[in-house]
């Protein structure tokens, strides 16, 4: 399936089939994200059952630490 990724068109794996899952193939399960799909924000309590469909728009925003 093909969704737009941060702007970007990007063919996902198979076995993404929901944001939890999308999130790890990044390896960003365990970092502070915020996953946009579609215009809404995405509650972290809601990533395994929130699916992903091909032509999705997804923005993934995460923290970086600095001063």
């Amino acid at each position: 399936m093909v969704v737009v990724l941060n702007g970007k068109k990007v063919e996902l794996a198979d076995d993404v089939q929901n944001v939890r899952a999308l999130l790890a193939s990044y390896q960003l399960q365990e970092k502070i994200v915020v996953v946009e799909q579609n215009g809404e924000i995405i509650d972290r309590s809601r990533y395994e059952e929130a699916p992903i469909m091909d032509g999705d728009r997804i923005e993934i925003v995460h923290f970086v630490g600095g001063g």
